[in-house]
């Protein structure tokens, strides 16, 4: 099952997230399939970037995503 979640990129104590497509029972960091946005907390206000036609193509296709990134969606009012 395909997951479109977070993963970590950046130095250390100054973290910046991908929004990624990946296996569900894949690690954080491993590999993916596609990149579909940036999220960064550090800035003010938090940065959120989304790539909204691969997004849904992927919900399309059955992916789902974590809580984190369906907060995103909401906001960007992509759900």
């Amino acid at each position: 099952m395909l997951r479109i979640r977070l993963t970590r990129v950046g130095k250390k104590k100054q973290p910046v997230y991908r929004i990624v497509v990946m296996e569900k029972k894949r690690a954080r960091d491993s590999r993916f399939v596609e990149i579909v946005g940036q999220y960064n907390p550090r800035q003010e206000p938090a940065l959120i970037n989304l790539k909204a036609e691969r997004v849904q193509y992927w919900l399309s296709k059955g992916a789902q995503p974590s809580e984190t990134v369906r907060s995103f969606l909401r906001k960007n009012k992509l759900l």
